[in-house]
């Protein structure tokens, strides 16, 4: 049926955007992905430090980027320290480093909560496509359009599909919490 293969994309399509979440949030490990999507004031408009220049994670703690033109140097290193990152940005010619220093407990305790939260976004997003499923199917039922054997089996497929991306996130959830307190 058609409502389940869409049913299907859209579960993907949520956890995968829960996981895309999830890289931009600071654990022991760097990421491009911290940095890549910060918003940067430059050329009179609104731009990421991604399409200013390039990203690279130096081990064990480092993020550098090489920025393209020396004159937007100073405004990606304002944008990555006034960002929710807290950190501190290096210059050095057209090279940004960013030293993650170790998270303290009380920090990790903030991101642990952060993430926890973002999944319960997700997980309501997912009870929200359920319920509005079921009352397709619910109305094809009224409608003729299925039988009522077909109606329950509908809605036991749609539970077990929201029961599996359920499981998924929290696999994704506990796997970001064990990275943050790495």
């Amino acid at each position: 049926m058609e409502i389940l293969k869409e049913l299907e994309t859209k579960l993907k399509h949520f956890t995968d955007a829960l996981k895309a979440e999830f890289l931009t949030v600071r654990s022991n490990r760097p990421s491009p992905r911290m940095v890549e999507d910060i918003p940067v004031e430059a050329y009179g408009q609104k731009m990421t430090v991604k399409q200013l220049g390039a990203i690279s994670v130096v081990p064990p703690a480092q993020i550098q980027i090489a920025v393209w033109d020396k004159s937007a140097v100073n405004a990606v290193a304002k944008a990555i320290e006034s960002s929710n990152l807290k950190v501190s940005a290096n210059i050095d010619g057209v090279v940004i480093r960013i030293n993650l220093p170790p998270l303290s407990d009380e920090r990790r305790k903030e991101f642990e909560k952060m993430v926890k939260k973002q999944a319960e976004e997700a997980k309501i997003k997912i009870r929200s496509l359920r319920d509005e499923i079921n009352k397709k199917i619910i109305k094809d039922f009224e409608d003729k359009k299925i039988s009522e054997d077909n109606k329950f089996n509908f809605k036991e497929k749609v539970q077990k599909e929201v029961d599996k991306a359920n499981g998924e996130i929290e696999k994704i959830l506990e796997m970001k919490i064990k990275e943050i307190y790495e």
